[in-house]
């Protein structure tokens, strides 16, 4: 099974998928050279990007997150005031360091991107290539970041793990897990609170424990997106409005003119501006989807009177469950299903794990995350000029505030009369992600990212075999 802590990782901005999962590929790959002892003669490296890597690499960040990853760097821990100097090393002077020595890095020649291309599995393919002063090929080795920070080989790109945990309450649909909570009468977030533990071979105490660090780094993202100020870079000159929208309603509430829903829009923007600025998020379950999760459940916090920790690491390990399904079930990439694959699928968590702490049954969380999904079906994923800004700041304070309402509506009805469970929409998702133009899925040849730019740039998009 996988597990919660792959769905919620600590990563950096703007991209799960285009600046997180990229770094990673670059970062094993420089250690696969080590491994097999190829980087002691390797003397020049090309990184290709393909597709959506391609379309939307410069403003999602992938090209720097490459150059960063074949260095050694990981989303985790960058230091993240480095990273400037960095790059003007790699980009400006040609050096880049391979596992602590100097090589030659022509960033023209050698970062080859190849928008117009296809590697036939997924639409965010890499290949890298590793070559000796003499031109020789020493290694190569194709990559595919599929979502929410994951990467994948060509080999193993559908395989089942080879070291899948055997866990108490195994579960792969919807149905299964609720069957889980019948038959054992437990709330999701128990069965996966035991399940955790099981995988991480360690208490539930200390699953807890590492729950409760992800919530607070999520709000301090909030408070760091409430204390920011400025534009985001990327040349839209776009600024940041979550500070000067709380200081409004912080006026509001002190004339008592008081609307409390608007606050985890607020929220959500707040983390997504951070996230924009290349800031450090926690992927939930993708960069371009971030500010939802935290936002509902900062609200929780704050304006819900029997919020306690423990109803806080319950909120995430429910979430956590929902994310699984639609992992193994579907997918969390933009590139490959559209936005109701980020957003769509950050909103039903939000919406499950919202309606589990106001006191939900399993049904009626089942119940939320399904009208959650069922009410993003559809939503293409077209970010003006490349960047994680427009559309996209916005659509996670709309989810987050649409998940709020969602996880109170379903405790008015017992859930049992649906006409819709939350493992057919996930299938409906997927289906309509498969059925979607290219142009609407993380590429900014559509849409919003058309429309402002006033004119439409025709590209022939072909599949290339490795």
């Amino acid at each position: 099974m996988i597990s919660i802590f792959d769905i919620f990782k600590v990563g950096i901005g703007p991209s799960s998928s285009h600046t997180v999962g990229p770094m990673k590929a670059a970062a094993a790959f420089a250690a696969m050279l080590a491994e097999s002892g190829a980087d002691a003669s390797t003397a020049r490296i090309v990184a290709e990007t393909y597709g959506s890597l391609a379309l939307t690499g410069q403003g999602h960040g992938t090209f720097d997150a490459l150059l960063l990853g074949l260095e050694g760097s990981l989303p985790h821990d960058i230091p993240l005031a480095d990273i400037p100097e960095r790059l003007r090393r790699i980009r400006e002077d040609g050096r880049l360091y391979l596992n602590g020595r100097e090589i030659r890095f022509d960033f023209a020649q050698d970062m080859q991107i190849l928008g117009d291309r296809l590697l036939p599995k997924h639409p965010n393919g890499l290949r890298f290539l590793a070559y000796s002063a003499s031109g020789e090929e020493l290694a190569a080795q194709v990559y595919y970041s599929v979502g929410g920070g994951f990467i994948v080989t060509d080999e193993t790109f559908g395989q089942e793990s080879s070291q899948a945990a055997e866990v108490p309450y195994p579960y792969r649909s919807g149905a299964e897990l609720l069957a889980q909570c019948r038959l054992n009468q437990l709330n999701i977030s128990e069965i996966v609170l035991a399940n955790e533990a099981a995988l991480a071979g360690c208490s539930e105490a200390d699953i807890r424990r590492r729950v409760a660090e992800v919530a607070d780094i999520m709000a301090a993202c909030i408070k760091r997106g409430l204390g920011g100020d400025g534009e985001l870079p990327g040349g839209l000159n776009v600024r940041r409005r979550a500070p000067q929208l709380a200081a409004k309603l912080r006026v509001l509430r002190e004339t008592e003119i008081v609307n409390t829903q608007l606050w985890p829009m607020v929220y959500a923007m707040a983390v997504n501006e951070e996230n924009a600025s290349g800031g450090r998020v926690v992927t939930a379950p993708t960069n371009g989807a971030a500010g939802i999760i935290p936002a509902v459940l900062h609200y929780f916090r704050k304006f819900n009177p029997h919020a306690s920790q423990e109803r806080v690491e319950n909120f995430l390990l429910t979430a956590g469950a929902i994310g699984i399904l639609y992992k193994t079930n579907a997918s969390i990439s933009g590139a490959d299903v559209g936005c109701q694959g980020e957003v769509g699928v950050a909103c039903s968590m939000a919406a499950g794990a919202y309606a589990e702490v106001i006191g939900g049954t399993p049904k009626q969380v089942e119940n939320a995350a399904e009208m959650a999904m069922e009410h993003h079906l559809g939503l293409t994923c077209d970010p003006v000029g490349g960047l994680v800004q427009i559309p996209c700041i916005e659509r996670n304070g709309i989810a987050a505030e649409k998940a709020l309402k969602l996880g109170t509506l379903a405790l008015l009805e017992d859930g049992m009369d649906k006409k819709v469970s939350l493992d057919e929409v996930i299938q409906t998702m997927l289906q309509t992600g498969r059925d979607m133009k290219a142009t609407y899925k993380e590429t900014s040849l559509a849409g919003l990212a058309v429309t402002l730019q006033k004119k439409a740039v025709p590209v022939s998009v072909r599949v290339v075999e490795c």
